[in-house]
């Protein structure tokens, strides 16, 4: 219904104030927790489960110098409620088949470097805890080259021990191998001691605990046996990676008869603690902290803290090992217990998604729900100015209905929306520059219309003046012009002289 002025009235307010907008806050802050749950998923699906509580240890023969190290570390595990199955084997070469076998169950061995032609995967050290020394023993004159036991008797240790294959890999760079005229014995340990001193072998190869310092000085005392001096123990060190020139000065053994009277010059390669790569990282820590503990101090052969080592020998080091031996346990491992401490561990995983994404993006939900709510309120004025700008052109009276129209449609609109209280200052502004752009179309239009008016009464009065200029010369008639006489040039005959 139009107005008695022929206006149509502005349409009725039927906007809804809220107190807050639901559907303005879902989307400013759904994104943020969408990335939030997201980051909580994804942190949950790489957090480490709960240690376990077993391990296995491959160790070695019982009573070997690995197998007591082993019964150490299950001591020290047990203060930590962790359980250590100890179990034996034949050596090193053993212990790594089971590491490389899942189906053995064994999550951690001592494994001598220099065995592995191939290193499998899945597996990685803890680090290298000790030396294996090798120690040759011989009858007969001084020799100074493992080639010149070509065609003796020798004791190389038991089939699949490590002291076999190290002696193998030695022999071969000499030029002897399996086959030829040197008698190769699968002898190790006492055995091969006895042996070589009852004269059934000529040289004994003895590594591990056969070659120990109290093993040694014992054969030395023996009669006719003599131990070899590794004089190219340095270029062995060089050409084998794995293995170390080691020094025993004179007179370790015995000061009282100085022995050995000449410092000797053996090689040694080491031993490395190699688990499987699925190992817990806390168990890791206790591991390598157990071999601190065991290994760590000063004998014959090593230095006080040389051993455990992250030397990359044939298995790479863990990153969890490389980390401790960094920087040691962690903050949360030193401060509290360790099943605590593995437990807040774990929590500190969930939490820092919520704290680094959560908590800021929290902070960024009033700004983004009040830019949306601002956003529904500008979005009109792009269109507001377009028909301001529109009025102010040269436009036929069609056209100006047709920016009412759209105005009113915008009108329209903005009194349907739905308001939060706190912006109904800006709803207000708004409905008023909407009036202000409609008062500015009328006044557009009452001014044309004014101009229009003014020139058709110009050209009225133009048209009244014209006609009153014309009607008196149409009342007028016109008069005849006069006759001319003739003028002659003679003169009148009348006239006097």
């Amino acid at each position: 219904m139009k107005s008695p002025s022929g206006r149509k009235p502005p349409p009725r307010l039927v906007a809804r104030f809220v107190a807050i907008s639901w559907r303005d806050l879902a989307v400013s802050f759904g994104p943020i927790l969408l990335v939030s749950v997201a980051a909580i998923w994804l942190a949950v699906r790489l957090i480490q489960p709960a240690p376990p509580s077993t391990l296995t240890m491959s160790a070695g023969p019982k009573g070997s110098t690995f197998w007591n190290a082993a019964q150490k570390y299950k001591t020290i595990l047990a203060r930590n409620n962790i359980t250590l199955d100890v179990v034996e084997s034949e050596g090193s070469a053993q212990n790594l088949a089971r590491l490389s076998d899942p189906a053995a169950h064994v999550d951690v061995a001592f494994v001598q470097d220099g065995l592995a032609n191939k290193v499998p995967e899945g597996l990685v050290s803890l680090g290298s805890v000790a030396y294996v020394p090798l120690a040759v023993f011989y009858h007969g004159p001084p020799v100074t080259r493992l080639s010149q036991f070509e065609g003796e008797r020798l004791a190389i240790g038991a089939e699949g021990s490590g002291t076999r294959e190290l002696a193998l890999t030695l022999l071969k760079a000499n030029g002897i191998e399996p086959g030829g005229k040197t008698q190769l014995l699968p002898l190790s340990g006492d055995d091969a001691a006895h042996a070589l001193v009852a004269g059934k072998i000529d040289v004994a190869f003895l590594a591990g605990d056969s070659a120990q310092p109290p093993v040694m000085g014992r054969l030395m005392r023996m009669p006719g046996v003599r131990f070899f001096d590794f004089v190219q123990a340095d270029a062995y060190a060089r050409r084998f990676p794995y293995l170390t020139a080691i020094t025993i000065p004179m007179g370790a053994f015995d000061f009282g008869r100085n022995l050995p009277a000449a410092p000797l010059h053996f090689i040694a390669p080491t031993a490395e603690l190699v688990a499987r790569d699925s190992l817990h990282p806390a168990l890791s820590d206790l591991l390598v902290e157990a071999a601190r503990e065991v290994h760590g101090r000063s004998t014959l052969l090593q230095r006080a803290g040389e051993f455990p080592a992250p030397r990359a020998q044939d298995f790479p080091i863990s990153d969890d090992a490389a980390r401790y031996y960094k920087s040691g346990k962690s903050f949360l491992y030193r401060l509290l217990p360790f099943w605590l401490a593995s437990l807040a561990d774990r929590l500190l995983v969930v939490l820092v998604p919520i704290i680094v994404v959560l908590i800021p993006g929290l902070r960024l939900v009033p700004g983004l729900y009040a830019w949306r709510v601002k956003s529904r309120i500008y979005r009109w004025y792009g269109s507001l100015i377009a028909l301001e700008r529109a009025a102010q052109a040269d436009v036929s009276p069609s056209e100006r209905r047709s920016l009412m129209r759209e105005l009113d449609k915008i009108e329209e609109s903005v009194n349907g929306m739905k308001m939060p209280l706190a912006y109904a200052g800006q709803f207000y502004v708004l409905r008023e520059h909407i009036g202000f752009v409609r008062e500015r179309l009328l006044a557009v239009r009452e001014k044309l219309e004014a101009t229009r008016d003014e020139v058709d009464g110009n050209d009225v009065a133009r048209s009244n003046a014209e006609a009153a200029t014309q009607e008196p010369q149409e009342l007028q008639e016109p008069q005849e012009p006069q006759a001319l006489k003739p003028h002659t040039g003679a003169p009148d005959a009348e006239s006097p002289r």
